[in-house]
């Protein structure tokens, strides 16, 4: 009998030669997993061409303080249109926040960028349009044919790493150099 590994809170580093662009040298912060299907935010990939100023004017709201942040994150393939937002526990949105871990909230819900653009929103966030979902069963398949590595989410990982560092010190927090990796793998 196989044993379930729970991935909630944890993080997948993606493997060289993934096969898939949308996840070369990503960094995936699990926020869901169980026997129906998996859910994470790709944490490392900053969208290019969106900024949260320009999220808001799309949404119309006016923000009336001063913003933390202007990155808008590229949470995964699925849902383009649709925001996900990782952020500290200190920040409940009734109905719409969900625990992933005891540090570690998410909510996905207007309500929580309108209470940011307010100053009332959670002291760390981390804003993603899009999230990377795996079906029944998919998740575990990528990670045994070696798609994927996990890894604890380090302390003040999430919100203090920059977006072009993290793959490599999530590699580092698990023991390993990146330019050890090979883009082939192989079971023993």
């Amino acid at each position: 009998m196989k044993e379930k590994i729970d991935l909630d809170g944890k993080l997948l580093i993606a493997m060289p030669g993934i096969g898939d662009q949308n996840f070369d040298k990503s960094v995936i912060y699990m926020c869901s997993h169980s026997e129906d299907g998996a859910m994470g935010l790709v944490i490392n990939k900053p969208s290019t061409d969106l900024k949260l100023s320009d999220l808001f004017k799309q949404l119309s709201i006016i923000p009336e303080s001063i913003l933390l942040t202007e990155t808008v994150h590229i949470g995964g393939p699925v849902e383009h249109g649709r925001g996900f937002i990782l952020h500290s526990c200190d920040y409940v949105a009734k109905d719409s926040s969900i625990n992933v871990t005891d540090k570690i909230s998410m909510t996905a819900s207007l309500e929580i960028l309108e209470d940011i653009s307010k100053g009332k929103g959670p002291n760390d966030y981390l804003l993603s349009l899009g999230y990377s979902g795996w079906g029944p069963g998919q998740l575990e398949a990528e990670i045994q044919s070696n798609g994927w590595l996990i890894c604890d989410t380090p302390d003040n990982f999430l919100f203090t790493t920059n977006d072009d560092e993290k793959w490599d010190i999530a590699l580092k927090a698990i023991g390993i150099e990146s330019g050890m990796l090979s883009t082939t793998g192989g079971t023993a």
